[in-house]
C-alpha cells in the first residue's frame, strides 16, 4: 500500500457530488458576505425545491454554507452563502482537481520516487 506522501490527494467527498460541486461553484463567485437566494439557485442549478434542500443540508451540516431565512415585505425568504471553511474547501477541491486534470499531482509522486 502506498504511504500518504506517495498517494494522490484525495477529493472533498462532501463537495465531490456533482450538484453540489455545482452549487459551491455558484456560491463562490460570490463576494464574501454576498448570498443568493433558494429560488435563484433552484433556477441556475435547475433543481426541484426537495432536491436543492437535500444538498445544501448536507453542505450546512459540513460547515461549509449557510442558510439564513427572513422576511422582506412580508414573503419569507432564504438565503445561502459559503462559509469560510466552505469557501477555503471549494479552494482545496478546485486545486486538488486541477492538480489531476494537469498531471501536477502525479507528477510530484514520480519525482519524489525517482521515476
Amino acid at each position: 500500500m502506498p504511504s500518504p506522501t506517495q498517494a494522490l490527494p484525495q477529493l472533498d467527498p462532501v463537495l465531490h457530488a456533482q450538484t453540489r460541486l455545482q452549487l459551491t461553484s455558484v456560491l463562490a463567485r460570490l463576494d464574501d458576505g454576498e448570498e443568493l437566494i433558494f429560488p435563484r439557485l433552484q433556477e441556475l442549478l435547475g433543481l426541484t425545491a426537495g432536491n436543492l434542500s437535500t444538498h445544501l443540508r448536507r453542505l450546512e451540516e459540513a460547515g461549509y454554507v449557510a442558510v439564513t431565512k427572513a422576511h422582506r415585505d412580508r414573503v419569507p425568504v432564504t438565503g445561502v452563502a459559503l462559509t469560510p471553511v466552505g469557501r477555503d474547501r471549494f479552494r482545496t477541491y478546485a486545486t486538488t482537481m486541477l492538480g489531476y486534470l494537469d498531471g501536477s499531482a502525479v507528477d510530484r509522486i514520480l519525482a519524489s520516487e525517482g521515476t
